[in-house]
């Protein structure tokens, strides 16, 4: 039987994540719990499989085991199929020589053998770390139409955020003439996604000349589109209209969990677009006869008894009588034990807030929240504070 795809997804989701500090202490970034029930590889993985792309290369690297726990076979979204599906690619040694994914090219260069397999048309290149819905589909669709060697995906943004992206310059058509990595004074706001869809034979060409190149970082932004760009090969752009939000950062991730509560966001789980994860398989939410919970998210498994305002809740968290969580993220496993306060926080999994303790505090009146944020499987002894803004790695 033929195992050719007209397309093949390959999902960079090997990235530390740095500015997450410690909610990556243990996990890689693509795996960090969001939104009550997923994790952010959730949503990429989802349009893949709405866009109807059943081949997905994840490409691992840091921290990578919770990552292949959570994967499994992909059955959680359909993605356990007899030929494609989902398969997870962590660098492996080659002959005498192994190393690192050096840069995104490099990571896709790596894993040549794997596309060539498929012997793919087109190759949709993509991170592990968006929170968004996009029909991929609708893009190849596009790049079809032109006749297009690359398509990016394009989001306009505000002037003053423009110098925080690569900033795609084009002609009226979409055609795009000029590439510019975070310009200090940007000639168009059109930021790229790190979404893009290649003609694969054009990519494979690209990526073997610029393995062979020394002076190479092997990155698709520094190195591949000024290449192709330069070299006169046709390059689009699709627009994209929804949201979007790179939740590289601990107020970006903060801010996109509390999007899912205001209805004014364009942030939506449900819908005909669904979003699938791996379910805890938890029975539903208890909320006992002393709790409050108000304009929340609560998940399976939660055992609730104190106050819960403005929050998402994870599954199997315990809030204990006389316990307050404001304005906060508390990721699966987590207890806030009697009289404790968590405000304006994020508490990663399985930590414990113990009775009396304190973490996070509200801004002052038009100040921008200070995130405090608790570590995974740490514990805020007794009547501890923890300030707002303050990351506490360890007991």
């Amino acid at each position: 039987m033929s195992r050719k795809k007209e397309c093949v997804a390959m999902l960079l989701a090997g990235g530390q994540g740095s500015r997450l500090y410690v909610l990556t202490q243990k996990v890689a970034k693509p795996a960090v719990p969001f939104g009550g029930k997923y994790r952010i590889i959730d949503f990429p993985l989802s349009n893949c499989v709405n866009s109807g792309i059943d081949t997905v290369g994840v490409l691992t690297q840091y921290e990578p085991h919770a990552l292949n726990s959570y994967l499994a076979n992909g059955q959680a979204w359909d993605l356990d199929r007899l030929y494609g599906g989902v398969y997870v690619l962590p660098p492996y040694q080659k002959g005498k020589n192994s190393e690192w994914y050096k840069g995104t090219a490099n990571a896709i260069y790596q894993n040549i053998g794997f596309i060539d397999q498929y012997d793919p048309e087109y190759v949709v290149i993509l991170s592990g770390d968006h929170i968004y819905k996009m029909d991929y589909d609708k893009m190849l669709e596009v790049h079809k139409q032109k006749n297009a060697d690359a398509t990016i995906a394009v989001l306009n943004v505000s002037l003053e955020e423009a110098s925080r992206f690569g900033i795609m310059n084009c002609h009226p058509d979409g055609t795009i003439y000029e590439f510019e990595e975070k310009p200090k004074q940007p000639k168009s706001t059109l930021a790229s996604m790190g979404i893009y869809i290649f003609s694969y034979k054009k990519l494979r060409k690209y990526l073997v000349e610029d393995e062979a190149d020394p002076n190479s970082s092997n990155d698709f932004g520094h190195d591949i589109i000024p290449k192709m760009l330069a070299n006169g090969e046709n390059m689009q752009t699709y627009q994209f209209e929804g949201y979007w939000k790179d939740v590289g950062t601990i107020s970006s991730l903060w801010e996109a969990n509390m999007d899912l509560l205001n209805p004014e966001s364009g942030l939506e789980i449900g819908g005909d677009w669904t979003i699938y994860a791996r379910n805890a398989g938890a029975p539903p939410h208890f909320a006992g006869a002393s709790s409050m919970i108000r304009h929340s998210m609560v998940s399976e498994g939660c055992e609730i008894n104190g106050d819960v305002i403005e929050s998402v809740i994870f599954p199997n968290v315990s809030v204990a009588k006389g316990a307050t969580v404001d304005h906060s993220i508390v990721m699966p496993g987590a207890v806030i034990e009697a009289g404790a306060v968590v405000e304006y926080a994020i508490v990663a999994e399985n930590a414990v807030i113990k009775a009396g303790a304190v973490v996070g505090a509200k801004p002052e009146a038009g100040a921008k929240p200070e995130i405090a944020v608790i570590a995974a499987d740490v514990e805020i002894g007794n009547g501890q504070v923890v300030k707002a803004g303050e990351m506490v790695g360890k007991d």
